[in-house]
């Protein structure tokens, strides 16, 4: 089933050199460049054949012919020059993000053996990528590929691709919303809300991104309050089950707040 997305934020690319590679959004109108980094780099290596993909692309996207346009950024991504490509990239992360996992885990063993509190809060490292010698190019590559696998529902590339596209241009505001907008469709609102405000962070004058947040932190304050009832609801089930041996359960303890300090006290009662 292809899923149907709003028209805002969901532009192909910025305006090229001249304007005339300019790429208008799904309601005609047009994104401006995303702002670049500034990396000490090699000169680009020609990219016309990708390029040439890229606008082929575009036109089959404008067209709604999306899995074409997918198949036409893909050979974009394969033809751009320089390394290591997007799917390296991403491999590298995962590797970089296990072994982080690992030490952290061996970390919190040896706190039962050091007693050092002050180990305890060691910032988590960042994975730092390789520098890519096209990178804003290869970047938009893999953003414009995702933007193809929101609308064909395929939500984990639509991830793995910003991923990429973010690793290679940070300040790609396009990137985060719409690895957002893929993150809501698996119902993953924690990481939606996350890129939402990234998305904000790297654009404070976005008004789709400042309403994505406001929408998305109402929506995830309900998941979390629902979630806290259902835990609730377990633990009073499991107290209910140990009382029960001895003819009890919670309604025989009242808690009571005191309006001055603040603090609980319990009470039994003896149900008749």
């Amino acid at each position: 089933m292809t899923a149907t997305f709003t028209s805002e934020g969901y532009d192909l690319d910025a305006l090229g050199e001249g304007g005339k590679d300019a790429v208008l959004e799904l309601n005609g109108e047009v994104t401006p460049a995303a702002p670049a980094e500034t990396h000490p780099i090699k000169e680009p290596e020609q990219t016309e054949q990708s390029e040439s993909f890229k606008k082929e692309g575009n036109e089959y996207f404008k067209a709604g012919n999306y899995s074409v346009a997918y198949d036409s950024y893909t050979e974009a991504i394969i033809a751009c020059p320089g390394n290591p490509t997007g799917a390296e990239l991403l491999e590298l992360k995962k590797e970089f993000d296990e072994d982080v996992l690992e030490k952290r885990r061996k970390k919190a063993l040896d706190r039962n053996i050091d007693d050092d509190d002050s180990k305890q809060y060691e910032p988590i490292p960042e994975f730092s990528p390789p520098v890519h010698v096209n990178r804003m190019k290869l970047s938009t590559y893999h953003c414009n590929r995702a933007a193809c696998s929101l609308y064909l529902g395929q939500y984990e590339e639509v991830i793995d691709d910003c991923t990429i596209s973010l690793m290679l241009n940070s300040k790609y505001t396009k990137a985060f919303l719409r690895r957002m907008a893929a993150y809501e469709q698996i119902d993953d609102i924690e990481s939606a809300l996350n890129d939402a405000g990234e998305a904000l962070k790297t654009d404070p004058t976005n008004r789709v991104a400042r309403d994505h947040v406001t929408r998305l932190k109402k929506k995830n304050d309900e998941r979390l309050e629902k979630l806290k009832e259902e835990t609730m609801g377990k633990l009073k089930d499991l107290g209910n089950s140990i009382l029960g041996n001895f003819g009890l359960s919670l309604d025989n303890f009242k808690a009571e707040k005191d309006p001055n300090t603040g603090s609980y006290s319990i009470n039994f009662e003896q149900k008749k």
